[in-house]
């Protein structure tokens, strides 16, 4: 896969490092070709592991080479769409990596959404076949007579009901040289509306793999643990792309999580926010410990300062995020290591360009302003699948729907999804931002604001908390933070909950909260 040096765009506000600096973890031309490359190199390096099962290289390869003889023997192909759930376990990673090495598309769908959600994606994608789970058959088994398309499904060990199993399948040869430009599809999160259907290439997947493990500094020598509900396909490819350790962990309580991170002598944590605040909260920490520890990485949201703080400090580690999107297959911007900044995604990613425009006119805005987040790169997707979507701009300018603003280093930080901010006064507001100043406050264990019309101001500023201890004055809590903001950013209206309604990512849907507010603050 020949990489040109000069792919770093020169248009840019900031860039990454060339991808030249990358190239050599690139293998090819497709994706499950990491495993075949690490599988040669160190046969009897341990892989993946996962719930008492631990695979070494060659193993893996084995069962990924078996996994496409029988997809290829009972689904044909190739380009057959053959739709996966990402659950965090190791039947996951072998069927998607078969996926690819049967020269078929995956189309991987998030095993934590609604019923409604899953027949719409599923229906979107045009997925013939589907390589189930037997509880995730279930629930497809039940929905089923809505996704026309869907023809044959298989699970991964018996269900009970007659379902063909994927091991006892007859195999077929697969053809070499097959070409076969979509590796997967992938879901966009619906945090705007319904989830589009995105094309990634094995070359977007490649290119990625390799920019993420460069800027995660992953080695063979890493052992990456993966502590979240589902199963992110960046940690399975940076992994594969440097032969590395991948130890899957469903664990939600944190000492058991801990206690396998120190078994396994993991490197790199990597988490939710959401979880990593739990942790950071959480009255076992003192007596945690991972010595083995490199780093603790994190996105999907914005990590809380009060958080990266704890844990930094508790494990002595570097504690930093990313920043990235489904249509970038995902990484884009990722917090240096040796010098991480609390609050910043980091600089772009090797090979990878972002700017900042004015979002009504597009105009790009000098360093320092807040804006609409652009990126650009070769892990940009192909594009949406189906009508209606936009596509890929001509000059390669990916419009993220998130607002954000560039330093001087070329470092980036989040604000806000462009459909969360408001105008105030014709000032523009971002939720995110009132919500950090809030989580100061030591009563806050959490809380959400968002937009509420207003007559005058065209939109103000109210919110939620979940007070940490009885006794908490939501009317002090408003005075606290807009004592540190701006009059256009300032609280009108507080109410103390019980609790905040989050997906499993740990994301909040505003537009669902907007409701609560009766009448004018």
């Amino acid at each position: 896969m020949p990489i040109p040096s000069d792919s770093v765009p020169s248009d840019s506000t900031t860039f990454g490092a060339p991808l030249d600096t990358v190239a050599e973890l690139i293998g090819g031309p497709r994706i499950d070709d990491l495993l075949r490359r690490s599988a040669r190199r160190a046969p009897r390096h341990p892989a993946l592991v996962a719930e008492g099962l631990v695979l070494d290289y060659a193993g893996l390869d084995g069962r990924v080479s078996r996994c496409a003889e029988a997809l290829r023997g009972a689904f044909g192909g190739p380009r057959t769409v053959i739709a996966i759930a990402a659950e965090l376990t190791a039947e996951f990673a072998v069927t998607f990596l078969g996926i690819s090495r049967s020269g078929n598309t995956s189309a991987m769908f998030n095993p934590l959404i609604s019923d409604d959600t899953l027949v719409h994606v599923l229906n979107a994608c045009g997925a013939r076949a589907a390589v189930l789970s037997p509880a995730m058959h279930r629930r497809v088994a039940a929905v089923r007579h809505r996704i026309p398309a869907l023809e044959h499904i298989v699970v991964t060990a018996d269900a009970g009901d007659g379902t063909p199993v994927l091991d006892a399948l007859p195999r077929a040869a697969v053809p070499d040289g097959e070409e076969v430009e979509t590796a997967c599809l992938q879901f966009t999160s619906g945090t705007t509306g319904a989830p589009k259907t995105v094309r990634l290439s094995h070359r977007n997947l490649l290119v990625n793999a390799a920019q993420s493990a460069y800027a995660h500094r992953l080695e063979a020598d890493a052992v990456s643990l993966n502590n979240l509900p589902s199963f992110h396909l960046m940690h399975l490819n940076t992994a594969l792309a440097v032969g590395a350790t991948h130890v899957l962990c469903p664990e939600q309580d944190q000492e058991a999580m801990v206690e396998l991170a120190g078994l396994w002598r993991a490197t790199h944590l990597y988490s939710l926010p959401v979880r990593l605040s739990r942790l950071a909260g959480d009255l076992r920490l003192p007596a945690l410990r991972i010595p083995s520890l490199r780093a603790v990485l994190s996105g999907g949201s914005a990590l809380p300062p009060r958080t990266t703080a704890a844990l930094s400090e508790h494990f002595g580690v570097p504690v930093v995020q990313g920043y990235g999107l489904a249509e970038t297959s995902p990484s884009t911007h990722f917090d240096l290591l040796d010098r991480p900044t609390t609050g910043s995604c980091g600089p772009p990613v090797a090979g990878t360009a972002c700017r900042i425009v004015d979002v009504q006119t597009g105009a790009v805005l000098p360093v320092g302003e807040k804006g609409e987040i652009q990126v650009k790169g070769p892990q940009l997707m192909l594009g949406y699948l189906g009508d209606g979507h936009p596509a890929v701009p001509a000059d390669g300018w990916f419009s993220t729907g998130d607002v954000g603003r560039i330093d001087e280093e070329g470092r980036l930080a989040v604000v806000d999804r462009i459909k969360d901010v408001f105008k105030c006064d014709n000032w523009l507001v971002s939720p995110t931002e009132i919500e950090r100043v809030l989580m100061r406050h030591p009563a806050v264990a959490d809380c959400v604001v968002f937009d509420h019309p207003d007559e005058l101001s065209g939109a103000v500023a109210v919110g939620l908390v979940v007070p940490r201890g009885p006794d908490v004055d939501p009317a002090a809590l408003a005075e606290f933070a807009n004592a540190q903001l701006p009059y256009y950013e300032h609280l009108r209206h507080l109410r103390l909950v019980e609790g905040i309604p989050r997906s499993a990512t740990g994301k909040v849907q505003r537009r669902d909260l907007r409701d609560w507010v009766p009448g004018r603050p």
